[in-house]
């Protein structure tokens, strides 16, 4: 008989049940963050919620800590000092299955906003929204922009040479040169690249207009209403918005080049319902004590700082910022304006939690079940983006988004990105790992319209 056709068999099934034992752990460890966090003084917790039995083969190699190694069953150890440790993950001790980042931090606490923010932001240079064709004296129509490769979303730098800031300045220097019967050379950005490239085109008389045109519109600025979602009283800086600020007809984000915040005063509510955001309806005002510069424009939010202590909290009492991990699904509550200056506190639930999708900001998916909330708005609407959502009293994160054919649902951002993209926390090493925000998804909560000054 030979005894090696016999064990064949066995051995396959062997290698099939353990592969079989272990998938749910494999698949766990698979999807944890690159990226984690704790406070000094906590215990290191990988949340891997899987039998004990299991767990104990996963060993985790921590250089830094007392315990440098440890199993995932353990009592784990606490992070004593401050700084960024790699983790190596293995199975059995011996099979290397993933490595990862910690970063050690000190505990922050800031107090939570809820407050309607008015934002003003002009971009570096002007971004083309719309081309349309230009009708010459003899009837004819061109468009020498779209001719000379021009696309909708491309950023205009300069136009020979000189940088250019506004509309009317674009406006100007077109019909100048083309009184001149000048070429001229425009300096371009296109979404994505980093690079600039240039184009020659020539102006041609517009019939209806009676100047001088290229066939293309420009914005230079763009200004809404949206929520604070938190303030540092020690160093005045604010979190806000929870999401980058794009352009409402391209969708690109603005390349800040100045901004401000003011307070603003809550109008009117229109409700939302399936396929239609319902929005605040707002004003700003120039007399409050919200006023403020805005320096980062990121994926998770807006940030910079407030020349005064805003007197108008839900509570003035700074709360601790919660770590990714610490987050857990279940209730928890939003603070926001419905009418005036106002803030209320409403009944939310945490649905998921996705420590993985820092890159668009959407680390949470959240249901609005506040019944006052879902009477007056219908759940989440334009104008709510930045809502602190509190829970077990931590800042866990910020409303940002909401679902187009749900509007009870929607995105949220985890409170920790806030803090890394604000500067609290040191950036991770991997961050350049990222990838680019994508503004065509859902629908972003922050309501964009003409207001009175």
């Amino acid at each position: 008989m030979d005894y090696r056709k016999q064990k064949t068999p066995v051995l396959f099934l062997a290698i099939l049940f353990l592969g079989l034992c272990f998938q749910l752990p494999l698949q766990t460890i698979a999807h944890l963050p690159v990226n984690q966090t704790v406070y000094v003084g906590e215990q290191v917790n990988f949340n891997l919620n899987m039998p004990k039995a299991l767990a104990q083969n996963i060993k985790f190699n921590v250089e830094g800590l007392k315990a440098a190694s440890f199993s995932a069953g353990d009592v784990t150890p606490v992070a004593a000092t401050p700084g960024e440790l790699e983790v190596q993950v293995k199975l059995f001790g011996v099979i290397p299955l993933k490595r990862m980042i910690l970063s050690v931090v000190p505990e922050v606490k800031v107090i939570p906003g809820g407050q309607a923010i008015g934002v003003m932001v002009e971009s570096q240079g002007v971004m083309v929204v719309g081309r349309s064709a230009i009708q010459d004296q003899r009837g004819v129509r061109h468009n020498p922009a779209a001719e000379a490769g021009v696309e909708i979303g491309d950023v205009l730098l300069k136009i020979d040479g000189r940088e250019v800031e506004t509309e009317q300045q674009v406006r100007d220097l077109v019909n100048e040169a083309g009184e001149q019967g000048k070429v001229l050379t425009l300096e371009l950005r296109r979404k994505g690249s980093d690079k600039n490239y240039q184009i020659k085109v020539k102006p041609i008389f517009c019939n209806e207009t009676k100047r001088y045109r290229i066939g293309m519109f420009v914005r230079d600025s763009t200004a809404g209403v949206g929520t604070m979602t938190f303030f540092d009283p020690k160093t005045k800086a604010y979190g806000a918005l929870g999401h980058i600020i794009s352009d409402i007809d391209t969708g690109q984000p603005i390349n800040l080049a100045r901004g401000k915040i003011i307070g603003a005063a809550i109008q009117g509510i229109r409700a939302g319902k399936r396929g239609e955001p319902g929005e605040k309806i707002g004003m700003f005002d120039h007399r409050g004590d919200i006023v403020g510069n805005i320096t980062k424009n990121t994926n998770c939010g807006i940030y910079g700082q407030l020349q005064n202590t805003p007197h108008n909290f839900y509570s003035s009492e700074a709360i601790p910022v919660a770590t990714a991990q610490q987050v857990k699904e279940g209730p928890a509550e939003i603070y926001t304006v419905l009418e005036g200056n106002k803030i209320e506190k409403f009944s939310i639930e945490i649905l998921k939690i996705n420590t993985n999708a820092r890159a668009d900001g959407k680390g949470l998916v959240i249901k609005i079940t506040d019944p006052k909330l879902l009477q007056k708005t219908g759940g989440i609407i334009q104008g709510m983006s930045g809502s602190p959502i509190i829970q077990d009293n931590k800042l866990v994160g910020a409303v940002t988004h909401v679902f187009v054919n749900d509007p009870t649902r929607g995105y949220g951002v985890l409170a920790e990105w806030m803090l890394y993209d604000s500067g609290t926390f040191p950036k991770h090493l991997s961050d350049r790992n990222f990838k680019e925000f994508d503004a065509r998804g859902t629908v972003a909560c922050i309501h964009w319209q003409k207001f009175k000054f």
